[in-house]
């Protein structure tokens, strides 16, 4: 992939009136070598998909967890990012291994990226809780279908084919402490990736991004259960972007969260303890930059299944 001034210089238009042509420029913006903005997905419901932030967080349970999610954002805009997550994750055989499976997909105008990662944690047991360090190793198989831009210079070798693919091996580590009422957790989900292929060998396509997590609950009476939580993001030459969240528990059953992404949105989350073994969840986020006269806002739905029976249940709900 060559640098902005090679693809961006190239791009003049895209099929689908001007809301493509919006997202061929944020193409240019976020896929290419010169710019160090987020790489990592985002979503909202992070807070009950540990997995995706952090390897540690594998078989943090006595039991199997997974999650389906998908978003969709900036609806109403033709090429909007759309993002699918699977994670499954519980304990060996020894107790204090945990493995977990994550596989991602995100589209965004045309391209594509694939990403399917194994994670290891090791767990050891603190006075108060476990302390947790995790591994992640696996690959993203990208994709540019760079037939349906419209360039300036037919003769660009970057637009000289059909479509751009790339598979990428990629790194990351992470460390996870949780007690009852409080956890910590920071990680670096791609530590290290072989993607000479997708740089100019001036630097790295991939950059480290630094996240750290915190949340604690707090029980205020019997039916009612409050649990605020942050997110910090941090990755080199960008700002440092912050996630708010204050969720409550009622009768141990209806979740109700409200969140603030600093220059980004605002979030409202429900999730519904079904029954043990089941949940589902729903967020929306409200556009507060820039795009808001553009678009609705971004919508989220996910479904989660834990599986271990008496496991399940005794430790039900699940407070992260």
């Amino acid at each position: 992939m060559r640098r902005a001034t090679g693809f961006c210089g190239s791009l003049r238009s895209a099929r689908g009136g001007w809301q493509w042509r919006f997202f061929s420029l944020l193409i240019c913006a976020t896929c290419s070598v010169a710019v160090h903005g987020q790489q990592d997905i985002m979503i909202s419901q992070y807070l009950f998909n540990g997995l995706l932030l952090n390897p540690a967080y594998a078989g943090s349970h006595s039991y199997i967890n997974s999650t389906l999610l998908q978003r969709s954002q900036w609806t109403q805009m033709e090429g909007a990012p759309v993002t699918s997550v699977m994670a499954v994750d519980g304990p060996m055989a020894a107790e204090d291994l945990g493995l977990g499976l994550l596989i991602s997909l995100d589209e965004i105008g045309v391209t594509s990226q694939l990403d399917v990662s194994v994670n290891f944690a090791y767990r050891l047991d603190m006075p108060v809780g476990k302390l947790a360090f995790g591994l992640r190793a696996g690959a993203t198989s990208y994709r540019a279908a760079v037939q349906d831009v419209e360039v300036w210079d037919p003769s660009d070798p970057v637009f000289s084919g059909n479509e751009i693919r790339e598979f990428i091996p990629k790194f990351g580590f992470g460390a996870y402490y949780a007690n009852e009422i409080f956890y910590i957790g920071a990680s670096v989900p791609v530590l290290y990736a072989l993607d000479d292929v997708l740089q100019n060998g001036e630097e790295d396509y991939f950059k480290r991004h630094l996240l750290v997590t915190s949340g604690v609950v707090l029980f205020p009476t019997e039916r009612l259960t409050l649990k605020p939580t942050c997110l910090v993001k941090y990755v080199n030459n960008a700002p440092v972007e912050v996630d708010l969240n204050m969720h409550a528990l009622i009768d141990n059953r209806f979740w109700l969260g409200l969140g603030y992404r600093s220059g980004a949105s605002m979030v409202a989350m429900f999730e519904y303890q079904i029954s043990p073994t089941f949940r589902t969840g729903y967020a929306h986020d409200f556009t507060t930059n820039g795009l808001r006269s553009f678009t609705g806002g971004s919508h989220e739905i996910m479904i989660g299944l834990d599986l271990g029976a008496g496991e399940v249940k005794t430790r039900s709900p699940r407070y992260f």
